[in-house]
This record gives C-alpha cells, structure tokens and sequence, in this order.
C-alpha cells in the first residue's frame, strides 16, 4: 500500500451552477440553481478562506473495490499532512480507518461478547459503560476518538465531585440542626406553648434534613475511577485485538494515585480516640486477641454463633459461607472444601463458582467441629419443628434461616455490623475478620503459606501484604529480641531513669562535698 495522497482547500461559499459552457443552469421555475462552490471558489487564494481537505487510495478490498480515506476541516496544509500520515500509520496496522461506527456501538458489541465473565465482573463493566463510557464516548466515531475523549470522562467525574462535597457538607450543617433543635426540644421545661414550639422546631429542622438528603449520591473515589479505566482498557485491548482500534488510550490516561488502605489494630489509644470522636484510624481495623474473645463471649447465645465462630477462626468469604453444603463438611477429617459461592448483583442472588484458586480444603479445630456438630443438631431440630407446616426449604446448605432457606449475603454483614455496635466493641467489618483470622494465626507462628492456602489468595505476596496486620504483641517481641541481640558487660544494663537516679545522687554527692569544704574554710 503506497501512501501518496492528494491535498485540497475548499470553502463552503455558494455560487450560481454553471453548465460547460459557463451559463447558468436553470431550475423548473427558471431560476439559478445554487450549489456549494467548493474548490472553485474565487476567493480561495485569500489568507485563511476555506479550509484543507486530503484523500488517499488504499489496498482495493475484494472484487477490487476501491477503498478512498478522505479527511477534512484543516486549518493548514501542514495540519493536514500530520493527519493523513497519523490516518496512514493506522491503516497500515490494520486499523478500520473507513468505519463509520461509533464507540457507543463498540462498546455495546464489547459487552455482548464478554460471556465468560464471572457475573459480578459483568455487572460492574455494564455499569461502567452505562454510567461514564457511553455518556462520553458513545457519539465519538472509533475513527475520531482521541485521547483527550477519554481524559472528559475523568475531568467530569472530578467536577460531580467538587458538586457532591458541597452537598455533603450541607446534609452535615442539617444534620446538625437537627440535633440541636432535638436537644432543645429534649431538654425543654415551662409552659406547654413553649415546648410545643421547640418541637415544631425540631420537626421543621427533620423536614430540611429529609430533603436535603435527596439526590445524595457518594463521592466517586480514586479506586473506583481506577475501576473504570480498567473496564477501558480491557475494552480498548480487545478492539486492538480484532483491529478496530490501534491504541490502547486508557494506558494513557494519568489518575489520582491509589493508596491501598493498611490494615491497623485496635490498640487502647486508638479505642479511646475512637470512643471521643468516632473516627476510625483506618477503613480496615483488626481487633485483639482479648477484643476478639470479648466478642465471642458477647455473642455466645446468638443463633448465628457457629458462623461467627467460623468467620473468626477460618477467614472466608461471606459468599462461601453462604453457599457451603453439608457434603462438605467431614467431621471425621476435621476439614470443610470451599467449592461454590453466592453472588450478589443488584440485592439478587446468583450461586457461582469461586475462582480456581478460591477452591480450597481447610482444616477446622476440634472446637470448631464441636460447634458445627452442634449447630447440624439445632438445624435438624428447626427442620422437625416446621416440618408439619410444610414450610421447611430443603437448601442442605449448612447455615440457613430457621426454615432452611439460605441467607443473603447482605444480610449477614449487616447483621454482624449490628451485634458490634451491641457489644460495644470499636468496629470491624464483616470482611475485616479475614484480617482478624490470619492475623492470629501469624500470632500463633502459623507459616503465611498455610494462611495463604486457608484464606484462598493466588500468591503468598497477597496475603502477607493484605492480610497480615502486625499485632502489638509481635511488634514488642521483635523490638525486645533485637535488644537481645547486643552483649552488655552485666546482666541488665541500665534504664535511663536508673542513670537519672544515679546522676542526681552524684551530684548531690558532689554539693555536699563542695559545701563543707567551704565551712571548714
């Protein structure tokens, strides 16, 4: 394929249409037909009148169709020239540069053909295309689209967010209106208008804060825009792959640094703050050792205590807990395989399996068998008890509702959210237990490969990065063993207040001295 393109400036003047002899041609009615004047403009050889337009033959398609490239709208020849090569470059990499399909079309395909993906991953590229991708992008041609396409898509995110803040800010001056207005009315005394006048006061200021809430929507973070460029990508790498598009653009695109949240332990300075102010240090917090059995003890009459117990001590994922069957679980091995999950999409539920490396056999504790034994005998009992009502789903998934049925994932993290707020203890999430699990088992000097294997990660880096919070316990033994490391003369040097003390004595020592020196002068 030769690249030998033709150059042209037109205008979009109108003149009169001429025949070849140079007469005017005529309508019906008799009048002139006018037509766009085009290369033929007089005016053409004035400074910057029209505007530079190119065209090029490609390789002919089959049955020796011609194929014409033809670009247009440029303010110089130059700008032009840079086009047709940049036009040339990608055609010559097997880019469709004729296609007249946009990227709202491409996506659309795109989303049509991804039917491997795991149902949450659709869910969450289908979201991304309907809410960012197609909005920006959808009536931008493939041919046309530029980098600067894609970056509108970031710039736009920022602007909803600067929006958001302010109307974040305002429900926070609402909400504590509201309070006060309620404290007012609480603590109110006199005669019966007044009280009833700071309580319309307080239903007023409820009111304000009702409708202030809606449109509410949460600030787009940094990782979710990293998310969003992900889907891009994945969508710009398969396009390169079928040659519709030469550039992978969202590889391109320069965004807001993400800070992967580390995960920090509930030590008693950080509970304190937390009982002042109700801040937590971090997204991700671990409780203790003692925290934890606190909450076991807590909890220990709960329905759900064996799930629980199973959460803290096994570090699964709530949607294998809520798709484990009785098969199973082996009371004579002591161990449970991880062999099918539930996912959530839009509040519903669909049963999947897990990723390869989420299939998995972990070993369980007498005690842990103990308390499945126990909860399988409290289950059979449910399942006696409304058996005459005909009521019972027959699920054989280990923890189920009283009737049988399954449980919702959702409703099992705000369960549990719930019984911490009762305890009493500083909060962790559902989640957070993984954390909490492999975080003993490090205390318990387990080797973070049977953590790796148990918790269901890819690579040993992933748990020992994600997974692992460094307790306090194991922070003070590694400081004490390097102290341990360096021989001193006697058997226990010094404190810094013991030097004090022996200073202060010296010195005193030395006064006295100096005084009854001066006496005996």
């Amino acid at each position: 394929m030769s690249f030998n393109p033709t150059y042209q400036r037109r205008c979009a003047c109108k003149g009169e249409a001429l025949d070849d002899r140079g007469n005017p041609i005529l309508d019906a009615g008799g009048d002139p037909v006018v037509k766009m004047l085009g290369a033929s403009c007089p005016k053409l050889p004035q400074k910057g009148h029209g505007r530079w337009y190119f065209y090029f033959e490609l390789e002919a398609g089959e049955g020796g169709e011609r194929k014409r490239v033809r670009r247009g709208g440029f303010a110089t020849k130059e700008a032009a020239q840079q086009k047709a090569a940049e036009v040339y470059r990608e055609a010559d990499r097997g880019t469709d540069v004729l296609s007249n399909a946009t990227v709202g079309e491409d996506l659309v395909a795109w989303l049509k053909r991804k039917k491997s993906l795991a149902r949450t991953t659709l869910h969450g590229y289908e979201e991304h295309v309907a809410l960012y991708h197609l909005p920006h992008l959808g009536h931008v041609k493939r041919r046309d689209l530029k980098l600067r396409h894609i970056e509108a898509i970031y710039a736009a995110i920022e602007r909803e967010n600067a929006e958001r803040l302010i109307h974040h800010a305002k429900v926070v001056e609402l909400t504590q209106t509201r309070d006060a207005a309620h404290t007012t009315w609480v603590r109110a005394s006199g005669d019966k208008e007044a009280r009833r006048l700071t309580r319309q006061a307080w239903l007023t200021a409820n009111a304000a804060l009702r409708a202030g809430r809606k449109g509410m929507r949460k600030v787009t973070s940094a990782t979710t825009m990293h998310r969003i460029n992900d889907t891009l990508s994945s969508f710009f790498s398969s396009g390169i792959k079928r040659g519709d598009y030469s550039t992978n653009l969202a590889q391109l695109v320069e965004l807001p640094s993400v800070k992967r949240p580390k995960a920090l332990v509930w030590t008693p300075e950080r509970v304190e703050r937390w009982e002042r102010t109700g801040e937590k240090p971090s997204p991700v917090m671990v409780w203790t050792p003692q925290q934890t059995g606190a909450f076991l003890d807590f909890i220990s009459e709960d329905r759900l205590y064996p799930l629980w117990h199973t959460f803290i001590f096994l570090g699964p994922r709530r949607g294998e807990m809520c798709a484990l069957p009785w098969p199973e679980v082996s009371f004579t091995s002591l161990s449970l395989r991880v062999s099918a999950q539930i996912v959530e999409v839009a509040y519903r539920t669909y049963g999947e399996a897990p990723k390869a490396d989420s299939v998995r056999t972990m070993s369980i504790s007498e005690e842990s068998a103990d308390v499945l034994g126990a909860w399988r005998r409290a289950q059979d009992a449910e399942r006696e008890a409304w058996s005459g009502e005909d009521a019972w789903v027959e699920s054989d998934h280990v923890f189920t509702q009283e009737n049988g049925e399954p449980y919702h994932p959702d409703w099992v993290s705000r369960r549990f959210k719930r019984l911490v707020e009762l305890s009493g203890l500083p909060p962790v999430r559902l989640h957070d237990l993984r954390h909490i699990s492999a975080t003993l088992s490090l205390l318990a000097k387990n080797d973070i490969k049977v953590v790796q294997e148990r918790l269901g990660h890819s690579s040993r880096q992933i748990t020992s990065d994600t997974y692992t919070s460094v307790l306090p316990q194991l922070l003070t033994a590694e400081a004490e063993s390097t102290v341990a490391m360096v021989p001193r003369a006697s058997k226990e040097a010094p404190s810094k207040p013991k030097r004090a003390a022996k200073a202060r004595k010296r010195k005193t020592a030395e006064g006295a001295t100096a005084a009854e020196a001066g006496d005996a002068a």
